[in-house]
């Protein structure tokens, strides 16, 4: 089902590129320190099972006294991490409504480059299956209590996928939310490079750092020189799909985490998916084409970027909120 947003930014902020540059902001990454500090939560970190000897890491979060109602498990965009703004900012809002909050750091993200030899790609979906049953397992208040997901671009798509396979895996999720999903991956590279450069050039940089990170760990593993590291976004990812793959063609690597079309159509766990329609990043025409369950929603807002939806100078803003909201009605 697709309706209509209550979100309305300020006239100031009616501007999707403003929103998405604001929304990575410095100022941004602060205020969700301060209203993650300001909810009394203890975070402690953890190095979690992804299964077949890989090792993920993530921070825990419960305000000291409080019984939690549920677990909410949060998973960031490409090249974000546990620390990104919108993390903070989210599970200072779950915190607030009484969850127990797990950040997830996917292989490669934050400070977990030392973790495993392998590089990171879109495709390891397994491992954060895995390691989502380890965190249910190992970190859910009580094993009645309700857990939900939560991701933001290839974070939420992650999530779609994370509940397209949670029955299988014997993750019981109550729900989960999506914000500005990453949904064809192929369409998404498309967008960016037919849009301002300056997004294409911001994930390239930061994939470049993450890259020589990996190399500096695991010279032998990782030999590429740095011709490899300044080829643009399409033939880098091309490098990675021949080379740290076991996919034919870069149009099967994207097939293999697209989840456009019809791909939820079979979602047993309720979902929700706020989107902008002035997302720079992911093109919007894809979500009316989505095929969806009855128990899936897609919430269009007019504005708010990628993964922006600011609401004020404070840099807080609706889609964390609107996170919390929306899988706090799944908890009784």
């Amino acid at each position: 089902m697709l309706s209509d947003s209550q979100y309305h930014p300020p006239w100031w902020l009616r501007s999707g590129h403003v929103q998405t540059m604001l929304g990575s902001s410095p100022w941004r990454r602060q205020r969700g320190a301060e209203l993650l500090a300001a909810t009394g939560a203890t975070t402690t970190g953890h190095l979690l099972d992804g299964g077949d000897g890989v090792r993920l890491n993530g921070l825990h979060s419960v305000v000291p006294g409080v019984a939690p109602v549920g677990l909410a498990l949060l998973l960031h965009g490409w090249e974000g991490s546990t620390e990104s703004s919108y993390m903070r900012l989210s599970a200072a809002h779950l915190l607030q409504r009484g969850f127990a909050v797990f950040r997830l750091n996917f292989r490669d993200h934050g400070e977990s480059h030392h973790l495993n030899e392998a590089l990171f790609h879109s495709n390891r979906i397994d491992e954060v299956v895995h390691a989502a049953v380890d965190i249910a397992t190992r970190f859910r208040p009580s094993p009645a209590s309700p857990m939900v997901a939560a991701g933001y671009s290839l974070g939420g798509n992650f999530a779609l996928r994370l509940a397209l396979r949670a029955p299988a895996a014997g993750l019981s999720l109550a729900a989960v939310a999506a914000v500005c999903p990453v949904l064809d991956p192929a369409e998404t590279m498309a967008q960016m490079e037919r849009g301002r450069r300056v997004y294409l050039r911001y994930f390239e940089n930061k994939w470049r750092e993450s890259l020589m990170r990996k190399r500096a760990l695991f010279p032998q593993q990782h030999d590429f020189d740095d011709r490899t590291l300044k080829l643009d976004m399409r033939q880098l990812t091309e490098w990675l799909v021949q080379r740290h793959t076991a996919f034919a063609s870069l149009d099967a690597y994207f097939d293999g985490y697209s989840v456009a079309g019809a791909r939820l159509a079979s979602l047993q766990v309720p979902a929700e998916i706020l989107m902008a329609a002035d997302d720079p990043v992911i093109p919007v025409a894809e979500f009316s084409a989505l095929r969806l369950p009855v128990s899936a929603r897609v919430e269009m807002a007019e504005r708010g970027g990628h993964c922006g939806f600011l609401i004020n100078a404070k840099m807080d803003g609706y889609a964390e909120s609107w996170v919390a909201d929306r899988l706090g009605r799944y908890v009784s």
